[in-house]
């Protein structure tokens, strides 16, 4: 249950990302090099979730 709840909040947070990139806000409004840094750190966090939920998974359905 904890890597596919794992999966999903990977996904938010891609999308967080994406969304923190094209308009730039986050609580407040960002600079743009301030925007572009955070949302890619938002990404590649959001990529690390979802590679580890999904070989979690694949190991719970080998074993």
């Amino acid at each position: 249950m904890f890597n596919w709840l794992s999966l999903v909040t990977g996904f938010f947070y891609v999308v967080l990302g994406i969304v923190v990139i094209i308009y730039k806000f986050l609580i407040i409004v960002l600079e743009p090099n301030i925007a572009y840094a955070m949302g890619s750190l938002l990404i590649v966090y959001g990529l690390f979730r979802i590679y580890r939920a999904y070989k979690g998974i694949k190991e719970n359905n080998n074993a």
